[in-house]
């Protein structure tokens, strides 16, 4: 391009030739220019903006910190929103905490624990490192640290408290219900002397001295396996509580279960009578382990105060009554030894 330049006080006509380049350089430094020229008329009105009383002024003032601010409240609702979320499932898994707790606290019999009550904290005020205000990121950090945590604390009170329930659910397949109100001291388990034959034999469980028609209950919850008669035990009821654990109830004179029946703890399953080899009306009651006869005492006192407490006091009595005859029989014997030399003197006088 060519630009011929024409005047009066020049001699002749000059030309100025421009090329694409200096087309491109002018354009450029034209735009920077305007842009400028812009930025510093808006920086002018943003800073006067308030002293100059110009409403256009004013009002895109306000228009640009309206913007802003709800650019703001937008971001502060966003994460609102979401430690509200993550709130709710926090309340929601407290929920399940408490109603675990109280779960975990009625198998374990603490029935006065108070779990949803929060617990009394307190302490000095700091004294070495300044208090401080948490960010909105800290308080985020630990908000999801405490939900991490309340999930762990969920899972191993589930696990506990399955454990808890199957230590419950052994506890009452176990046969430590006494099987009638009655006193076991009429035989008990062990070696005897037979009241039929008269020679020594091995008693395989315990005898309950009971009036005839006195209510036999279950000594644990289990299946019956047996009910009918037998021509030792009589009538007889054998209940299987798994584990290969057993309980045997003879002598009955009524039996109310039948085989199959599924009974609980507790439950009355017939009448103490004295039919089958039996010399008067009395519960026999035996306890096997795969088959094998146990000691039906190490499993009835595991669950009776009244019961361990009456054998450790008759324990307790029978040594103070051993102690007492072995010391009185001390006493007597200086008391005859005395009496051996006055006699000598006596036969001595005589001579």
């Amino acid at each position: 391009m060519q630009i011929i330049l024409i005047s009066d006080r020049l001699t002749k006509a000059r030309s100025v030739t421009l090329s694409a380049m200096h087309l491109v350089a002018s354009a450029t430094v034209l735009l920077l220019l305007v842009l400028g020229a812009t930025a510093a008329v808006y920086w002018i009105t943003l800073r006067y903006a308030a002293e100059v009383p110009l409403p256009a002024l004013q009002r895109l003032v306000l228009a640009a910190h309206e913007t802003e601010a709800e650019r703001g409240r937008a971001f502060v609702q966003q994460n609102l929103d979401a430690m509200a979320a993550k709130l709710g499932d926090m309340q929601a898994q407290l929920s399940r905490l408490d109603a675990l707790g109280d779960r975990l606290a009625s198998l374990a019999g603490a029935r006065d624990l108070r779990i949803s009550e929060a617990p009394g904290l307190g302490g000095t005020a700091p004294t070495q490192l300044p208090a401080q205000n948490l960010s909105l990121g800290d308080f985020s950090a630990r908000l999801v640290e405490l939900s991490r945590q309340l999930e762990n604390k969920n899972d191993m009170l589930g696990v506990l408290e399955s454990q808890l329930f199957e230590q419950a659910v052994k506890k009452k397949l176990m046969p430590t219900m006494l099987p009638v109100r009655a006193p076991f001291n009429a035989s008990g388990f062990g070696k005897r002397v037979d009241p039929f034959t008269g020679q020594i034999a091995m008693h395989e469980g315990i005898d309950f001295l009971a009036d005839a028609g006195s209510s036999i209950v279950a000594a644990a919850g289990g299946v019956v396996v047996f009910a009918g008669f037998h021509p030792q035990y009589g009538y007889v009821i054998d209940v299987d509580h798994g584990n290969d654990l057993v309980t045997r109830y003879a002598h009955c004179s009524k039996l109310y279960v039948k085989e199959g029946d599924v009974v609980a703890r507790g439950r009355k399953i017939g009448e103490v009578g004295s039919t089958g080899r039996s010399t008067g009306p009395h519960l026999h009651f035996e306890v096997r382990f795969r088959g094998a006869a146990q000691n039906p005492s190490k499993f009835l006192l595991a669950s009776v105060p009244a019961a361990r407490a009456s054998a450790k006091v008759s324990a307790v009595t029978a040594k103070a009554a051993a102690d007492s005859a072995k010391a009185a029989s001390e006493n007597s014997k200086p008391a005859s030894e005395s009496v051996k030399p006055a006699a000598e003197s006596v036969k001595a006088s005589d001579e």
